[in-house]
C-alpha cells in the first residue's frame, strides 16, 4: 500500500488542482514503513476527490484505547528504504505465486478466469 503524504502548498480555486512540496511516498508492507522523498508532487483537479485536514486531537475508530497513548511508531515499524522495498518485492512474488497456483488449480477444474485486459469494455 502506498500514500503520499506532503504539505498543500497551492491550491488553485478554479480547478482545484494541488501543488505540495517535501512530499515523501509512504510504502506499508505488514508492520513495517518505508519513506521515499519525492519533492514537488502535482495532482490534477480532476483526480481530486475530498481533501481536508486531520484532526489528531480526536480518538480513531481504527485504534483500541490502549493504542491511543501510544507513539505511532510502536504502531508501525520505520524501516530503511532499501529494506522496505525488498520487502514489497517478497510481497508482490509471494501474491504472484498465490495467483498462479490458484489459475492452475481452476485450469485442472476446466474453468478459466479471463484477465482484466482481456475483457471487452461494453
Amino acid at each position: 500500500m502506498n500514500y503520499v503524504p506532503g504539505t498543500a502548498s497551492l491550491i488553485d480555486d478554479i480547478d482545484t488542482n494541488l501543488v505540495f512540496h517535501q512530499t515523501v511516498e509512504r510504502i506499508h508492507v505488514g508492520k513495517k514503513f518505508g519513506d521515499i522523498p519525492r519533492g514537488i508532487f502535482i495532482v490534477r483537479g480532476e483526480n481530486v476527490v475530498l481533501l481536508g485536514e486531520i484532526v489528531t486531537d480526536e480518538i480513531s475508530p481504527v485504534l483500541s484505547l490502549q493504542d491511543v497513548d501510544k507513539p505511532c511508531d510502536t504502531l508501525l515499524q520505520q524501516v530503511s528504504i532499501e529494506e522496505i522495498l525488498e520487502e514489497q518485492r517478497l510481497q508482490q512474488q509471494a501474491k504472484q505465486e498465490t495467483e498462479k497456483v490458484k489459475m492452475q488449480v481452476l485450469k485442472d477444474r476446466g474453468l478459466s478466469i479471463p484477465k482484466a485486459d482481456n475483457l471487452d469494455e461494453y
